[in-house]
């Protein structure tokens, strides 16, 4: 991953825009381990502050298969492991940014 660091964009409010951030940054990272051309587009639309279309459904789809804290206990749910923390509301954030951004998701 750069040391440059990375553009959300204008995500309203603080706690919003660093959890785009912290999970755009995760996304980027495992994109550039598997699909290399993917993530050359993917974070020349982040640095820039816009993401193409394929870009936005594969940050959608990324995060929403990633969610990793269902809140489910160990009676209802299976603990689902991942290299960062992501809650159903992380999910709907990053969801609700890329909507703002004129992405269907």
């Amino acid at each position: 991953m750069s040391d440059k660091p990375m553009r959300a964009g204008d995500v309203p409010g603080s706690e919003d825009r660093g959890t785009v951030e912290r999970l755009a940054g995760a996304w980027l990272a495992e994109t550039e381990r598997h699909d290399t051309d993917a993530a050359r587009e993917a974070r020349t639309g982040w640095e820039r502050g816009a993401l193409s279309e394929r870009s936005a459904q594969d940050l959608a789809t990324w995060v929403t298969a990633r969610v990793t804290d269902t809140g489910f206990t160990e009676d209802e749910g299976p603990y689902v492991a991942g290299p960062v923390r992501i809650t159903p509301s992380d999910k709907d954030t990053v969801h609700a940014w890329l909507r703002a951004r004129g992405h269907e998701v």
